[in-house]
């Protein structure tokens, strides 16, 4: 029983890495999506995030298609990410539970 309990806090460790790195990886990403609004046949791009529940608009001008892109690729990757580290709780959850269990002798 000892060899069992001491896999599952060796997973529960890497379980506990992966979500700190995952947690980084998100902070590294830009916040929120980009959207635009078409006024007088032009697109003029606009940062949308989020803090304390309210929506905040930050303007960006008009953007490459580079830069569209890139935010593009930081809202699939932060999707990615948030994904895994869903994932990766649950398991830690689960892991804690399964270690906190009684022995039956």
């Amino acid at each position: 029983m000892n060899v069992i309990k001491g896999v599952l806090k060796e997973e529960l460790k890497n379980s506990l890495r992966m979500k700190r790195g995952y947690e980084s990886a998100i902070k590294k990403l830009p916040k929120g999506t980009i959207v635009f609004r078409l006024i007088r046949e032009h697109k003029y791009y606009y940062l949308v995030s989020k803090k304390k529940g309210k929506l905040l608009y930050k303007y960006k001008g008009k953007l490459s298609n580079e830069e569209i892109r890139k935010y593009e690729m930081a809202k699939k990757q932060r999707a990615k990410y948030t994904k895994m580290l869903n994932q990766v709780k649950n398991q830690i959850k689960f892991l804690r539970k399964s270690l906190r269990g009684k022995e039956s002798a």
